[in-house]
């Protein structure tokens, strides 16, 4: 079809046919990349049909088709079936969050902390294992997946949240933002897909656009990601893993019961997913809810890798979790582990150990669910509790917000008053959602009056 018949055609985007340069697809791409990164094309835009745009630049149908695809394994852009392709909520922006880019007088309900008003327990366990006589043995390149006794400690604490495993499948790393790059990188390639909730970690997202690993968003409800969807996605494509945090959903604080885990377990095997568990709450679950029977790892053990971090329950700044895999996963998690790491602090490691060998950790884990509480009870005091509620001591709440707001302005306008929160688009994989939330950190605080008076604050912005 002749170019000039859609000079009056409405066309979400129309390139320049003059800036094109061979090969077409490359310059396509570059071209909507351009468009993406400088606001030209916000997020949600439904992009022209891959054919009416092959005819409007007079080019081949494939053309666009290989432009279009560079696009997504960026993340730029995503498709729908049945109903198109539109540009990604996060294209032009990275999500990624840390507690850094924040003006000193703004109060830090965004990034989520973990209460750090406990780490003077820490602090003088520190100062003990600077004591300790085998000190030079913890300060060279030995025992890369951690030493033995190191390890033997972290699977009796993993033991509490019904892990059962030995040193030979279990290493120690440095966070569990490294375990999940480690996994990523071990299991998975460019192009490959991995299916997670709607709303999922913010930094996940960022991780996986990195090494161009497609996310397959699925719908949930209140007791987590649906299995007939997970089914159907599986069934239109091949999808190759899943990402999930059964104990408390980082941003919306689900918790998945043992049902749901049973029935997600049965889709996961049927299409031989690899799962990547996301533990790192277990503290706050295991044990205290009545329906924590097991994690996801304990159904299906020879295709998951199970995290476990520290940060949230001992200590932030120590960057330890836990990773235990199966034996068919073996070779492949050691081998990223030491190319990614080459090792772990094992000095790092020597304190969480004897945090845990000595009791210390569960002092701190009990400090921690009394601060949560405390948090939680203040957080109830200027908003109605949602239905579900989510996690009862969750260090974050999924606020809903009514009427229309822009993510972008409600942001900042928010930290012009003085706080600094995150809307929702900031986790949101792939679809644009109908609803609206603000994810409210309630652990970053110094203390419960600096937490009273943010949300107060937000409370009167949003009335």
């Amino acid at each position: 079809m002749p170019v000039n018949s859609f000079d009056k055609f409405p066309m979400s985007w129309k390139p320049d046919r003059k800036a094109l340069k061979r090969p077409f697809y490359l310059s396509i791409a570059a071209l909507l990349e351009q468009e993406i990164v400088n606001g030209l094309l916000a997020p949600g835009t439904k992009l022209p049909p891959q054919r009416e745009l092959a005819d409007f630049l007079d080019i081949n149908f494939t053309t666009i088709t290989r432009a279009y695809r560079l696009c997504m394994d960026k993340g730029l852009i995503y498709a729908v079936t049945g109903r198109g392709t539109f540009v990604s909520p996060n294209a032009a922006r990275s999500i990624t969050i840390s507690a850094d880019k924040i003006p000193s007088e703004c109060i830090d309900l965004g990034f989520v902390a973990s209460f750090e008003q406990s780490n003077d327990i820490v602090a003088e366990t520190v100062k003990k294992v600077i004591g300790k006589s085998y000190l030079d043995k913890l300060l060279n390149y030995n025992d890369p997946t951690g030493i033995p006794h190191q390890k033997k400690a972290g699977l009796n604490w993993l033991e509490s949240f019904g892990i059962h495993s030995d040193s030979e499948h279990m290493a120690i790393v440095s966070g569990s933002q490294n375990a999940l790059a480690i996994a990523l990188v071990a299991l998975f390639e460019p192009g490959n897909r991995i299916a997670t909730d709607l709303y999922t970690y913010a930094n996940f997202i960022e991780l996986a656009k990195m090494l161009h690993i497609k996310l397959v968003p699925i719908p949930g409800d209140q007791l987590g990601m649906l299995p007939e969807e997970l089914e159907n996605q599986c069934r239109q494509m091949e999808i190759h893993g899943i990402f999930l945090m059964p104990s408390c959903s980082n941003p919306t604080t689900i918790m998945i019961p043992d049902s749901r885990k049973q029935e997600l377990a049965s889709v996961i095997r049927k299409h031989h997913l690899i799962l990547l568990e996301d533990d790192i709450h277990a503290f706050l679950t295991a044990g205290i809810d009545p329906d924590y029977k097991q994690p996801m790892f304990a159904l299906l053990p020879d295709k998951s890798v199970y995290i476990c971090g520290t940060s949230k329950s001992i200590c932030s700044g120590l960057r330890v979790a836990y990773m235990v895999f199966s034996e068919a996963l073996h070779k492949k998690i050691l081998q990223a582990i030491f190319n990614i790491n080459v090792k772990t602090s094992s000095l790092d490691a020597e304190i969480i150990t004897e945090l845990i060998l000595s009791g210390k950790a569960s002092e701190v884990v009990s400090r921690k669910k009394q601060l949560a509480q405390s948090a939680n009870a203040v957080y109830e005091e200027h908003f109605e509790q949602n239905s579900p509620a989510g996690h009862p001591l969750s260090f974050y709440r999924w606020l809903p917000i009514k009427g229309h707001f822009n993510a972008e302005e409600i942001v900042a306008d928010l930290e012009q008053a003085g706080i600094r929160v995150f809307h929702s688009n900031r986790f949101l994989c792939g679809h644009v959602a109908s609803g609206q939330f603000l994810r409210i950190a309630l652990s970053s605080t110094n203390s419960l009056s600096e937490l009273r008076s943010g949300l107060e604050i937000l409370r009167q912005y949003l009335s």
